[in-house]
């Protein structure tokens, strides 16, 4: 339950501009949900939380801010194990993109090897945001030096109708587009993906800084109408 002293402060920071903004880009969140409250300050906020474990304990949150406070707090964990018990208890609560995205514990970073496995378990869930959570998880920790071919196969094996989830596939395979060029061209050019994500992964792909102009002219060969 989310304390009437913490509610004051989430309210004291309340930005009605910026709710409206994350009322129209959360779209399946009920409106009452969000208070406004601005990425920087929840961070603050989840830093300086003295009851952190009773407010990890308190799910589920009824107010997205309280989710985003409790990500926030998930991140700032040292310890593997303890961060990913402590997701695998978040997860099945996570309603919305944000929150999904902004979870990235700094403990993974040193411990991918460790990772590696509760990614293909995350990925393989029926759940929307555990999947989308999961591919996040592979896109930032296994495109660069980690990267393994064969890693491009677990998200390219996801069969799911879910918005959410084709979304972070097709931003996956755009970065891995990117990174590793030549290991997943061959996901475009064999069009493992479905059409939708095909079609959203070149876009993203072209839209990007970051992939070559040559790659962007063959990626547009690939397009489907």
């Amino acid at each position: 339950m989310l304390s009437s002293q913490l509610l004051d402060v989430l309210y004291e920071n309340q930005d009605e501009t910026y709710r409206q903004m994350q009322i129209r880009l959360l779209p399946n969140l009920e409106p009452d949900s969000i208070i406004g409250v601005r990425t920087p300050v929840l961070r603050s906020i989840a830093g300086q939380l003295e009851d952190a474990s009773v407010f990890l304990d308190s799910l589920p949150h009824r107010f997205f801010e309280e989710n985003q406070i409790h990500s926030f707090l998930i991140e700032l964990e040292k310890n593997f194990d303890v961060a990913v018990s402590e997701i695998e208890g978040f997860l099945p609560f996570v309603d919305n993109w944000a929150t999904c995205d902004q979870l990235r514990p700094r403990c993974f970073q040193r411990n991918r090897r460790k990772l590696l496995p509760y990614i293909r378990k995350w990925i393989a869930s029926d759940e929307t945001y555990t999947i989308r959570f999961g591919v996040g998880m592979l896109m930032v920790h296994f495109l660069d030096e980690d990267f393994e071919a064969s890693l491009l196969e677990l998200p390219a094996g996801v069969h799911s109708e879910e918005y959410y989830v084709r979304m972070m596939i097709a931003w996956y395979f755009a970065t891995a587009l990117a990174k590793q060029y030549d290991a997943a061209l061959p996901y475009i050019s064999g069009y493992r993906l479905d059409k939708w994500t095909h079609n959203k992964t070149i876009q993203k792909a072209i839209e990007s800084n970051r992939v070559a102009p040559e790659h962007k002219q063959e990626l547009v060969g690939y397009r489907l109408k």
